[in-house]
């Protein structure tokens, strides 16, 4: 299979870089695999598990929003944070999730909403993690 150069990058650190076979990227309008050849597109990312195909491997890859771009030169995603799920603090995880749901009491609106559906991701990587395809 042909492959590509991918980067993951996030503020903390180049969490990923070399050539891969098919990157899955969790986007904000939907997941989308990219292969090599694939055309040129720029796409949010939401919170989600970021899974790189490279010699018959998968390395899944906690991503909490950011960027994608796909170019000539293969792919790029921007996260705002990259965590591989091995090294992923679960009880700190879910600490986070339950924070999240005392403070939609304190929100309205439209900022309820995005809260709402923020928090809805979170829950889903939750799962992800918590089945056992993930082992």
């Amino acid at each position: 299979m042909a492959t590509f150069h991918f980067d993951l990058v996030s503020p903390e650190k180049l969490a990923f870089s070399g050539e891969v076979e098919q990157v899955d990227v969790p986007g904000a309008e939907g997941d989308f695999g990219v292969l090599a050849g694939h055309a040129p597109v720029v796409a949010a990312v939401r919170p989600g598990i970021l899974t790189i195909i490279s010699g018959g491997t998968r390395q899944k890859i906690v991503v909490l929003g950011g960027v994608a771009e796909v170019s000539e030169k293969g792919l790029t995603v921007l996260a705002d944070t990259a965590t591989s799920v091995e090294e992923l603090d679960r009880s700190k995880f879910a600490a986070t999730i339950a924070e999240m749901e005392a403070k939609l009491a304190e929100k309205d609106g439209s900022e309820l909403d995005r809260e709402i559906e923020r928090l809805d991701h979170f829950k889903s990587i939750d799962i992800a993690l918590s089945s056992t395809a993930m082992h």
